[in-house]
């Protein structure tokens, strides 16, 4: 197999008409021509094709060698313009066309890549927080209420309801004693936001905090509560996260990690799912401190409205009785790990001799039992 050529030696503009023909092993090529002092030999397994000639009767070669010295790659490149050449290059070199990695490439891109996580573990764990930290700071009040009015109703439509308010229990005698609770939970503390508490009416056992001051209890808690003392307790463990901001700074720490993922993994199918998937384990470290130092929150609180930390724990342990100590469908505390850990500390918060002064009596607590009752 032989035929004729044009070769660009790389260094100059110079075009040299070649001849081409395979060697006698038939395991190169060796070009010939006028302006070489002696014959070029391309081995056969070191060809490529090059992708961005115009005329399909011709192919373009370059040698590829295996290195990283730039002065050793050979720059020439040979145009083949004879048909039958042309051919038979196609049809019995099919790694022509083969793309090429250099020694090193790999490692290179393995640390190019490393670099890349490097990065967007510093953004979602470090500059993320910081900047929803200040944010959250920065935040006009009116606009985080609306917000948080906003969330509240999203989670009203997740539970079932068909309008906002749908859900809403408000019982005069009921919400009589919730107000009395509250006022014991926060007299004589300056709150930044006018907290709006409320309970909605479904078995879930569950109570969260959403931004701007809406704290939330379901009748489900209330159900499964053996006294209004836990109740409190939760209380002041949602309000804990109200004062601290946590709804706001949450909400803004998702938005971001979410957006940042998304860019990172793109919409690929199950592309939202990796993302979710992610975002809670980023969140899962958020809401380790934020819950530790709601319940610290918790534990001064309830002791400065004269009641007993340990019945933060007691709602702990029906959580753990319910759910286990790790997690659990729907419940919010349970979500959290070493729920263990939080009853001693909430029994450890609590002075031997604290008088028995329950956050309610009697008939009021059975008044907030009965919120829900009679609800359309």
């Amino acid at each position: 197999m032989k035929g004729d050529a044009h070769l660009y030696d790389g260094r100059s503009a110079a075009r040299h008409a070649v001849h081409v023909d395979l060697s006698r092993d038939l395991q190169a090529l060796v070009i010939t021509g006028e302006a070489l002092p002696e014959p070029l030999v391309w081995p056969l397994p070191d060809l490529r094709a090059l992708g961005d000639h115009a005329d399909d009767s011709q192919i373009v070669l370059a040698r590829h060698r295996e290195t990283e010295d730039e002065s050793l790659r050979d720059p020439a490149r040979l145009v083949v313009e004879d048909p039958e050449m042309v051919a038979w290059l196609r049809r019995t070199r099919p790694r022509l066309n083969r793309k090429d990695l250099r020694t090193g490439t790999g490692r290179r891109i393995a640390l190019r890549l490393g670099g890349a996580l490097a990065a967007v573990a510093l953004m979602l764990f470090v500059i993320l927080p910081a900047l929803a930290d200040t944010l959250a700071g920065l935040l006009p009040l009116e606009k985080e209420i609306a917000f948080g009015r906003s969330v509240k109703a999203q989670m009203e439509r997740f539970l079932g309801a068909t309008e906002v308010g749908a859900l809403d229990c408000d019982a005069p005698d009921g919400q009589a004693a919730l107000d009395r609770m509250v006022a014991r939970l926060t007299e004589g503390q300056d709150l930044d936001y006018p907290l709006e508490v409320s309970v909605i009416d479904h078995r879930m056992m569950n109570a969260f905090a959403a931004p701007g001051g809406q704290v939330v209890v379901v009748r489900g808690l209330l159900d499964k509560a053996d006294g209004p003392d836990m109740v409190a307790a939760v209380l002041a463990h949602e309000i804990g996260h109200v004062v601290h901001r946590d709804p706001t700074r949450h909400a803004l720490r998702t938005a971001g990690s979410v957006g940042l993922l998304g860019l990172v993994f793109g919409d690929f199918t199950g592309g939202a799912a990796m993302v979710f998937l992610a975002e809670r384990l980023i969140n899962a470290s958020y809401s380790q401190s934020a819950e530790a130092e709601a319940d610290a929150y918790a534990h001064e609180a309830l002791l400065a409205a004269g009641l007993p930390p340990s019945a933060l724990g007691d709602m702990f342990e029906t959580f753990r009785a319910e759910f286990g100590d790790r997690e659990g469908p729907m419940a919010h505390f349970a979500s959290h790990p070493q729920l263990s850990a939080r009853i001693a500390a909430a029994r450890a918060a609590t002075p031997e001799g604290l008088p028995d002064r329950p956050v309610l009596d009697a008939a009021e607590w059975q008044a907030l039992k009965a919120i829900c009752d009679g609800r359309d």
